[in-house]
């Protein structure tokens, strides 16, 4: 199946990705594979090792912590990026809740890329950084 041309634009749109060119952003996309999932399937389990990422091109889903609802995503969300990065296990578990077309990116093929190309690696790291530090701040700012 071919990745349609909006999930470029929803890739280049996710904070993770922001950095990178065009060339980079179709090379990451290349990587993706479309898959239709049914309401009510469960795509990522909290505790269990993730080893894939998901960017939501149509549909919504449920993001849940233990027993309670911390988001609803839906088309241009991406979740499950940090395990192409780690291999810890997921921090919420995230549901179908419609019929949905996802594009699913596999860590192993994500790796093969940032080894090949230090410099998205670069860039990806930098884009990491600055999340963090956003969190860092938001930490200090409600502590402080």
């Amino acid at each position: 199946m071919r990745i349609p041309p909006e999930v470029l634009d929803m890739l280049a749109a996710q904070p993770l990705f922001s950095g990178l060119s065009q060339k980079e952003l179709r090379s990451i996309v290349a990587l993706g594979t479309p898959v239709d999932i049914k309401t009510g399937y469960v795509l990522t389990e909290e505790g269990a090792y993730g080893r894939d990422a998901f960017l939501i091109v149509s549909g919504t889903a449920r993001c849940l912590v233990g027993d309670k609802e911390v988001a609803v995503l839906g088309p241009a969300d991406l979740f499950g990026e940090i395990s192409l990065l780690d291999k810890a296990p997921r921090s919420a578990t995230v549901v179908a809740d419609s019929d949905m077309r996802v594009t699913v990116f596999v860590r192993s093929e994500f790796v093969r890329l940032i080894e090949a190309s230090p410099k998205i690696a670069l860039k990806l790291l930098a884009a990491m950084a600055a999340r963090l530090r956003s969190v860092d701040q938001g930490f200090v700012s409600s502590h402080g």
